[in-house]
């Protein structure tokens, strides 16, 4: 019997897709499946909710147990899902947003480059590695499959300070032909099941680099339709930059709006409106989901018809193949042991992978284009810091991952930035270990 191991359990609607896939996948569907999370009543919403689709979708096949123990949860685990968030949203998100404001700088996301990045790593990493550790030594060969953000940063931390087999999953990558498609009108006209496309990178920052159709290259009309599309749009960020350095980027405009210099900018307001950036998008998305919850609590925890269809997350994907030996194709954050050669040795890269009963197993990609590896280097300069000072608790380290982060080194001093760094980590105080 396979063992699935979900960290941050309490986190329902996500362990709804990854586990409820499980549940629909031969090979998984009579697992044991350990939960665990700090959040003692969301942990037994979440054990309720499974056990409903378990029941209704799976004949009660699946083994679901909670546990409060985190050392038992993961005991014997063949698999281990992360999906923890250190801090929540209060006070810790909150805490990366209205700190910088005073400096005047502004967020979109917050949660994988800039200042709320750095510290959500901050706070993170260190939770990441207690429990890598402990399955050193209670399933030293189970895969931890991290869908926990800051992606490359988690990812490539864990991997330099553990010997558990990691892989980082992100959702942008297998929709990134799909919402092209819808962002230029054509989702009506082309199918994306009909094209074959290549992407690589770096976690949310990977690219486009091939999509064909019947051997053709489809690139130009891409490029053609998207210069026609007047800003502002949905997608402008996105089509800004595939017009300046000519190729489409996996993750959402907001996002991007903050991993450049180039468009949240104190001189420039007029950017704001021009490429309809949604400053504080992500406290607005937690402030709706937090007052929604409890009518989804009704539709979802508390719902005895409740069933599920199988999402397009890689995890029961990746844990079929490796158990059955059916091959898949994934799109995994992984250390960069030469996979693509002109970015640094072992940064975190996100490239196509096969999967199967040897594990996830890293293609080659060769050098990206020159601007595109340039464009990487600026966030993974940051990364390679971050994840330093975490490892190191060097606290200098902190403060020059700053210096060089786009957007901060845009808008902020040295001077400005030290002082921010500072009150952040007077202000997160217990969820950060000490810096020397």
């Amino acid at each position: 019997m396979v063992k699935i191991t979900f960290i941050g359990a309490g986190s329902t609607i996500f362990a709804k897709n990854v586990l409820g896939d499980a549940m629909l996948t031969p090979s998984l569907s009579d697992a044991h499946i350990a939960l665990y999370d700090i959040d003692e009543k969301r942990l037994k919403e979440s054990e309720l909710m499974l056990k409903t689709i378990n029941k209704n979708v799976n004949h009660d096949r699946a083994h679901i147990q909670s546990y409060t123990e985190r050392k038992e949860a993961l005991t014997g685990a063949d698999f281990v899902v992360n999906a923890i968030q250190v801090g929540g949203y209060k006070p810790s998100t909150v805490i990366d947003f209205e700190i910088p404001k005073k400096y005047g700088l502004r967020q979109t996301i917050g949660d994988t480059m800039g200042i709320g990045g750095i510290f959500r790593t901050l706070r993170t990493l260190p939770v990441m590695i207690a429990f890598a550790k402990e399955m050193e030594e209670v399933c030293p060969k189970a895969w931890l499959l991290n869908y926990t953000n800051p992606m490359a940063m988690l990812t490539m931390g864990v991997l330099k300070a553990t010997k558990i087999k990691t892989v980082g999953l992100c959702h942008s990558v297998q929709v990134c032909v799909a919402d092209l498609f819808k962002q230029l009108g054509i989702s009506e006209q082309y199918d994306p099941e009909d094209f074959q496309w290549q992407i690589a990178g770096i976690n949310h920052m990977a690219f486009l680099l091939e999509l064909t159709k019947d051997g053709q290259d489809f690139y130009p009309e891409i490029r053609q339709r998207a210069a026609e599309i007047a800003h502002p749009h949905a997608d402008s960020v996105r089509f800004e930059l595939m017009q300046r350095f000519g190729y489409y980027i996996t993750e959402s405009s907001e996002h991007n709006a903050e991993y450049h210099p180039y468009f949240i900018k104190s001189l420039y307001p007029e950017l704001i409106d021009t490429f309809a950036i949604p400053l504080d998008e992500y406290l607005q998305r937690c402030e709706d989901q937090i007052n929604d919850w409890q009518a989804m609590r009704e539709s979802i925890v508390l719902n005895g018809a409740l069933t599920h269809t199988r999402s397009k997350e890689y995890a029961s994907y990746i844990m079929d193949a490796i158990v059955t030996g059916k091959p898949t194709v994934i799109a995994g954050n992984v250390l960069n042991k030469g996979l693509i050669t002109n970015l640094p040795e072992d940064c975190c890269v996100e490239v196509p992978c096969l999967v199967d009963r040897n594990g996830v197993q890293p293609t080659y990609v060769g050098d990206l284009p020159t601007q595109l590896a340039a464009l990487n280097r600026t966030n993974i300069n940051v990364q390679e810091l971050t994840v330093e000072a975490a490892l190191t608790l060097d606290r200098s380290k902190i403060y020059q991952a700053a210096y060089l982060d786009p957007h901060l080194s845009s808008e902020l001093s040295l001077e400005a930035i030290t002082g921010l760094v500072d009150e952040l980590i007077e202000a997160h105080g217990a969820y950060l270990p000490a810096y020397r």
